[in-house]
């Protein structure tokens, strides 16, 4: 692999070559920038979307400049139960699965109706659920595998304006912790990646609306975000999906395989838990 990383140059094997891996979710954001940096690494990416438009222009701006990647298309709404049966059929079997597909909104307590809740469990909480029933026991069999929950630092401080949506990254956590007791002394692991406040498309979306509705440039909206709802970041800033992605890459790889059934941090120093 090779990255930049702000102004650091990082040029390491992880010794992936040739693994298949899973990201779904993975046309946009954090999902497409993990989907890039395994590409980089010589894995065999399936990038998933829910339109041949998205997932194909994703595949091909990775090959504008990674002309040999290796990607497989994916237009499968992996939300559903079928979905997720559909691609099991037609790849019944992957060295790596990273689930990112997610969804999320700003909506008060008492606003959030049970279709809410159910929708976004579905959604953020059952597809990765789904997905780990159906590639765990191959992997279980091979000796050898990784599933990463892309949670968030929203499962362990619960943000007041979309309760919901750190429930469900909550639920990640525990279904990762879950799952990686499944693996002991094998070669498979099963972690979760708590990303912070990242720079990622609806983010970036959400940025854009709140400094039109409030007269604010992008910057001011950021310098808010951490001044006012996120004080106690210690980066002051919204992370890169390549600096997130950066971490997942690492835990798919063969060099991590002492790390199992954690929550690993990409938060940026908001959580001020030290465990």
């Amino acid at each position: 692999m090779y990255f930049k990383l702000q102004h650091l140059e990082v040029n390491m094997d992880y010794k992936l070559e040739n693994k298949t891996a899973l990201v779904t979710g993975s046309t946009a954001g954090i999902g497409f920038s993990i989907a890039k940096m395994l590409a980089d690494e010589g894995v065999n990416v399936i990038i998933n979307g829910r339109t041949e438009e998205r997932v194909n222009s994703a595949i091909d701006t990775i090959k504008s400049f990674r002309p040999h990647a290796k990607l497989i298309p994916c237009v499968i709404d992996l939300s559903t139960k079928e979905g997720s049966t559909k691609l099991f059929q037609q790849i019944p079997q992957i060295d790596i699965l990273v689930n990112n597909l997610e969804i999320y909104e700003v909506k008060a307590f008492n606003e959030i109706t049970d279709e809410d809740w159910l929708n976004i469990f579905n959604v953020n909480v059952m597809s990765g659920i789904r997905l780990s029933r159906q590639y765990l026991p191959s992997m279980l069999k091979n000796n050898w595998g990784r599933i990463i929950f892309i949670s968030s630092e929203s499962g362990v401080q619960i943000p007041i304006e979309m309760i919901h949506y750190g429930m469900t990254k909550s639920a990640q956590i525990a279904i990762a912790r879950g799952l990686a007791e499944m693996t002991a002394g094998s070669g498979v692991t099963v972690n979760s990646v708590l990303p912070g406040p990242t720079q990622s498309e609806g983010v970036k979306q959400f940025i854009e609306t709140l400094g039109k509705e409030r007269a604010l440039t992008a910057a001011q909206i950021e310098k808010d975000l951490f001044s006012k709802d996120r004080p106690s970041s210690l980066l002051k800033r919204l992370a890169t999906t390549d600096e997130v992605a950066a971490m997942v890459t690492y835990l798919c790889s063969p060099l991590s395989a002492a790390t199992n059934g954690a929550a690993v941090r990409v938060d940026g120093g908001v959580v001020r838990s030290i465990v």
